[in-house]
């Protein structure tokens, strides 16, 4: 095993791990400033106004993704494990 396959075998995992992750992180990037927009418009500074949609929301979409998110990991893993004879070589 060289060098080079490591760092490949690195950066895909980190590609992966940035497309599972995506969902959850932009559903809730988007919530957020609409949220901050909201409280800009009225003037309400209130603290769980942040939290509260923002977490059922990112939650919500973890329960819509999941399905996809469990497919991809285990087509990932799967890869992984076909590429075990060869690295040992």
């Amino acid at each position: 095993m060289t060098p080079d396959t490591i760092v490949h075998l690195g950066s895909e995992a980190l590609k992966m791990v940035l497309l599972i992750s995506a969902p959850m992180l932009i559903v809730g990037l988007v919530v957020g400033v609409i949220i901050s927009l909201f409280q800009a418009v009225t003037q309400i500074q209130e603290m769980t106004l942040t939290f509260v949609p923002k977490i059922i929301v990112v939650f919500v979409s973890m329960i819509i993704a999941g399905p996809w998110m469990v497919a991809t990991m285990m087509d990932f893993t799967r890869h992984f494990f076909e590429l075990i004879p060869t690295l040992l070589q």
